[in-house]
Parts: C-alpha cells; sequence; structure tokens
C-alpha cells in the first residue's frame, strides 16, 4: 500500500487499533507506504505510529472538525506537538499542515514542527503550513538545495549576508500566509530569504485574512520578481459584515509600472474587486497592462467608473498613451472588474471572458 487517508470518518472495529499494535509485524504495517493524509482526531491521535513508513515522501497533516471544541484543543494540543515532533523526515519530499478555523495557537506547535523540519533533508522540495518556525528551523530550510514550493505562516528572520547559504534554494513558488510583502523582501537590518529568489521566483501568492493595503509601496516590494508568472494577492475591501473600506491605492501609474517589471505575468488577480467607487486605477490601466504583459491571460483587478466616459476618451488622446496603440497586446481570456454603475443588489460583479 502506497497511500493512507487516516481522517475522522475512518471507522474501525472496536479494540482493532490495539490489536494492530499487538500484532504488528517487525517492518510494521505499511513498509512502502509513500504517502499519509492525517485527519488529527482524539481516537486516532495515538495510533498514528501504526501508519508510519521509513519510506514516507509525503505527510498532509489537517485540522478536524472536532478542534471546533476549545476544550478538545486544550486537551489534545500536548499529544499533538508530541506525536509532530517523531514524525520521519529524512525521506519526505512534501510535507503539508492544512489552514485551521478555529484559533488553534500555533505558536504553542512552533518547537515540534521546528523539530521535524531540522530533521528533513535534501530531498525536501515542498513546506506548505501556517506554523510559524523558528530561527534554525528557517536556517536549516534554507539551506536544503532542492527546497521549490515553500508557505510560511509568519516573517522569516532577517539574515545578514554572512548569514545566508553559499547556494541559497531557488524557490519557484512562495506563499505568505498573513503578513505584509514589506515583511519578506530586503530590509535596513539585513536580508530575508525572499530578496535571495528574486531570479527564480515563478509563483507569488498573498493569503491574508487581515488584507494589505495594495498601494505604490506594496508593488514596488514585488517589482523585484520580474520573472513571476502567476502573482496572486487575496486581498478583501470588507468583512463578513459589509463592513470596511477599499484598500486598493494603486494610480494608473502604478499599475503600469507593476506590468513593465513583470513582463512574464499570465495571471494577475489583485484581489476581490468591491463596490467601492474610490480607487485611483481607471479603464486608463488597462492599456499599458495589455502592452506591457503579453502573455497575460487572466486579469482581476478594480477600477473606478465615475467617469468612465472621459476615461475612454482621455486614453485615446493622451500623448503619453500614443506610443502604446501600435503595439502588440496580450491575448486576455479572462478579466475580472467589479464596475459600481447598478446598485449592489442589482447586479454582482462583471467578469468577461472568451475561449
Amino acid at each position: 500500500m502506497r497511500r493512507v487517508h487516516l481522517n475522522e470518518l475512518s471507522v474501525l472495529g472496536e479494540g482493532a487499533l490495539p490489536k494492530l499494535r499487538l500484532n504488528m509485524p517487525a517492518g510494521g504495517w505499511f513498509p512502502a507506504l509513500q504517502d499519509l493524509a492525517w485527519s488529527i482526531t482524539e481516537s486516532n491521535l495515538s495510533s498514528v505510529d501504526l501508519f508510519i513508513s521509513p519510506r514516507l515522501k509525503k505527510i498532509s497533516i489537517y485540522p478536524s472538525l472536532s478542534w471546533g471544541d476549545p476544550k478538545v484543543v486544550h486537551d489534545i494540543l500536548p499529544a499533538v506537538a508530541s506525536t509532530i515532533s517523531a514524525l520521519p523526515a529524512s525521506t519526505l519530499q512534501s510535507l503539508f499542515v492544512g489552514e485551521d478555523h478555529y484559533m488553534v495557537p500555533r505558536a504553542y506547535l512552533q518547537d515540534s514542527f521546528s523539530s521535524l523540519i531540522l530533521r528533513c533533508g535534501p530531498s525536501l522540495t515542498e513546506l506548505i503550513s501556517p506554523i510559524p518556525l523558528t530561527g534554525a528551523a528557517v536556517n536549516h530550510l534554507i539551506r536544503l538545495p532542492h527546497l521549490r514550493t515553500w508557505r510560511v505562516g509568519g516573517p522569516p528572520p532577517k539574515y545578514s549576508t554572512s548569514l545566508l547559504p553559499p547556494a541559497f534554494p531557488p524557490l519557484t513558488k512562495f506563499i505568505l500566509g498573513k503578513d505584509g510583502i514589506e515583511d519578506h523582501i530586503s530590509t535596513t537590518q539585513g536580508v530575508t530569504p525572499l530578496s535571495e529568489v528574486k531570479g527564480s521566483l515563478k509563483s507569488l501568492e498573498v493569503e491574508t485574512h487581515l488584507s494589505p493595503i495594495l498601494d505604490a509601496s506594496f508593488a514596488s516590494g514585488i517589482q523585484i520578481f520580474h520573472n513571476l508568472v502567476s502573482l496572486t494577492v487575496d486581498s478583501h475591501c470588507h468583512d463578513e459584515d459589509g463592513l470596511g473600506e477599499c484598500i486598493f491605492k494603486l494610480s494608473n501609474d502604478d499599475a503600469a509600472e507593476l506590468a513593465m517589471a513583470l513582463p512574464q505575468l499570465e495571471y494577475l488577480l489583485l484581489g476581490e474587486p468591491c463596490f467601492e467607487n474610490t480607487c485611483a486605477t481607471t479603464v486608463v490601466c488597462l492599456l499599458p497592462i495589455s502592452v506591457y504583459c503579453l502573455k497575460l491571460k487572466q486579469l482581476e483587478i478594480r477600477f473606478n467608473t465615475e467617469n468612465i466616459v472621459n476615461d475612454l476618451k482621455n486614453v485615446s488622446e493622451d500623448p503619453r498613451f500614443q506610443g502604446l496603440w501600435p503595439l502588440p497586446r496580450c491575448g486576455l481570456t479572462y478579466l475580472d472588474v467589479r464596475l459600481p454603475i447598478l446598485k449592489p443588489w442589482q447586479t454582482d460583479y462583471l467578469i468577461f471572458s472568451r475561449p
């Protein structure tokens, strides 16, 4: 057997797990197991070791639905930390920890998860986890030569140039879990790992519940990744109650500079559009984006429609754009914009697409 999914719906007969442990052969029940998906529950927590193999290449860990009970979380956290610390890691290629929505104290698991990372070998290519890491674990991680995908739950420590490894792993995909992009790029205090992969990075995702302000400072931080193929910012102006203000502060010039700096983009998704008609971008921004990003396939952006008729007229007459009109443009297949021309209850948003 190569893959086992141990979840809260897995039902074993009474006494089955003790019998499995009592009669377990020397090489274990699953000596060839390579992929373990584990949904943590009270009932299976003490028996995970029965499903461990020295050949594991992928481990996926998910909080279960039962974690919605704070008492359950409090009671099992010590055992969860201990079990994570004991997981085999030397042959791992992929380590995934699912996002929880129950305010589990991730800092409690920092040491145990970091100890697991410290035992990972050069075979690790993918780490996706919201759990913060210790400085030692991050230091070890960025020295793994084949790491290509990394999702972090917090800002990595700042490094001086002398502490950086001689051969930094060429990450191709980086996912920010919660913090702003500015925490991950070079600072006056040192250099962060993300600034060292500006040439190799192909995909950057900013996943955040506390939406960042999309302004010129935010855009300038991203412009160093000139080989990006995909840029996704999961930003929302409003909370579940519809409260909040528009956080999209980019101007037309900011959008043009971003497009000019990232000519390889195929996917540019700058967050879910909102009904506020206060942003500084207008329909004018579509022209430079289409010219500078010739490979662009999907675009999600928002722009102000207060004077959309005049904006369309100005873009054709503005001397700054005269040199752009004859140039080739991208073959966009998907455009997602919010046009607050009608009331919210009359229309949701407009999506333009073609085969």
